[in-house]
């Protein structure tokens, strides 16, 4: 098998562990925790106060600058506004809601996309909340709108290659019409000459679904990768499917890309053409803790309690509760914390299968090196930041790692790779800032 892209790992996949339910549920939690901080850039301020009624897409919280607005999931009673538990560790301000169980919503306001002005649809994407929903979470307006002009190729991400999550290959098997439709209206914004929906081949039903609507969207190209981690990586994707390499430091714009989570393509036609904000979103619960893997539409502001609950409880040996995947996850602490719009899966571990021994040991066997999608020097990156080396750290470009995994899932030694790189950044970039 030819490889497209360097380095890259075959982990084991556990797909199937939430593929055996062949569609989603949907869950109705008794009270939503909508976070002002859902996206890159600045935090929004809340728009309702305690005691206020709201419905199902009503806005209850915006800001300036690099911003989105964030919209109520449920029609109920704000109870509290207050700092509630993030997916990140952190403390951050929430619109806490009571469901009242009517499901009112603010009445969509639809639009003819022939119609719309560029500047129209920018609109009706930022005011619907849309961010990346594969991860990075940046404003959809804002990246469409630097994209514009700019690009030849645009790429929808269905890679989807981190182990167990299976969020986006359901939206594909459910909702692919949507995906294309979205796909269609960033074609119009951005004029690229390539339209491209790349996902990996461990995904059948997705992609006969695509194949099946190929006569609606002969415009649309389908490239089928050979599974790898960490292809859905968006460097990684563009070297596959265009054989172009962004160099260390720049963005995809600058060799004529751009890259969308499938996902976030579903939202855009939803919020472009039938006016619905980002409200909700498919999450995979799966894990060997769990007792009934499967996917759910779910409003954010939905705990990981409540989702875990509905999906048959935890094991009681569970070790681990992870917000995304275990290559590139974020362990959590507390079960309170809500789904928020980036958030693709919630992973429960018996054991952590990617830890750090008690007493790690670099053999100094090269096996970090060769499995590096980014071509960096992990054993040398560890050395310098265990020394405190920052100047080591910048000529071997520390701030290139994209944080994968890849390192640490192949290291015999079992060295906590990927912590000790993030401390590592967070030392160069202290250092640049004085």
């Amino acid at each position: 098998m030819k490889k497209l892209f360097f380095g890259g790992i075959h982990p084991k996949y556990n797909k199937e562990m939430s593929t055996r339910i062949t569609d989603f549920r949907t869950i109705c939690p008794l009270q939503v925790v909508i976070p002002m901080v859902q996206h890159i850039g600045a935090p929004c301020t809340p728009l309702v106060a305690v005691g206020d009624r709201v419905l199902v897409g009503q806005k209850i919280g915006d800001g300036e600058g690099l911003c989105v607005p964030v919209h109520a999931s449920v029609s109920g009673t704000v109870v509290a506004v207050e700092p509630r538990p993030h997916v990140s560790g952190r403390q951050v301000l929430a619109v806490v809601i009571e469901n009242d169980g009517k499901n009112e919503a603010v009445p969509a306001a639809e639009a003819d996309l022939d119609n719309l002005t560029n500047d129209e649809i920018l609109h009706r994407i930022r005011e619907a909340g849309i961010v990346g929903m594969g991860g990075a979470a940046f404003p959809g307006n804002v990246k469409a709108l630097s994209a514009m002009g700019n690009v030849d190729t645009l790429i929808a991400n269905a890679c989807e290659c981190e182990p167990y999550i299976t969020a986006d290959d359901f939206m594909l098997r459910t909702a692919a019409e949507d995906v294309l439709q979205g796909m269609r209206i960033l074609k119009r914004l951005l004029n690229p000459g390539r339209v491209v929906l790349a996902v990996e081949d461990n995904k059948i039903e997705a992609i006969e679904k695509v194949r099946s609507l190929h006569r609606e969207f002969p415009d649309i190209e389908l490239v089928v990768l050979p599974t790898m981690y960490p292809q859905g990586a968006e460097k990684q994707l563009i070297q596959s499917v265009t054989r172009r390499e962004v160099k260390p430091g720049q963005l995809p714009v600058s060799v004529g890309c751009a890259v969308f989570n499938v996902s976030t393509f579903a939202s855009i036609y939803r919020a472009v053409c039938l006016g619905l904000p980002l409200t909700k979103r498919i999450v995979t619960v799966s894990g060997e803790a769990i007792a009934e893997p499967q996917n759910f539409l779910v409003p954010i502001g939905t705990s990981f309690h409540d989702l875990i609950e509905v999906a048959g409880c935890l094991h009681d040996k569970t070790e681990r509760v992870i917000s995304g995947g275990p290559m590139m996850g974020v362990a959590q602490s507390d079960l309170n914390v809500p789904v928020v719009k980036a958030t693709n899966s919630v992973l429960c571990l018996l054991k952590d299968v990617n830890g750090a021994a008690e007493n790690p040991v670099c053999l100094r066997c090269g096996k970090c090196v060769a499995v590096c999608p980014m071509r960096l020097q992990p054993l040398y990156m560890y050395r310098f930041q265990k020394a405190g080396r920052v100047e080591e750290l910048k000529r071997l470009n520390v701030l290139d790692c994209m944080e994968c995994g890849s390192c640490a899932f192949t290291c015999p030694g079992k060295l906590p790779l990927v912590e000790t790189f993030r401390k590592g950044k967070q030392m160069v970039r202290e250092a640049n800032a004085k």
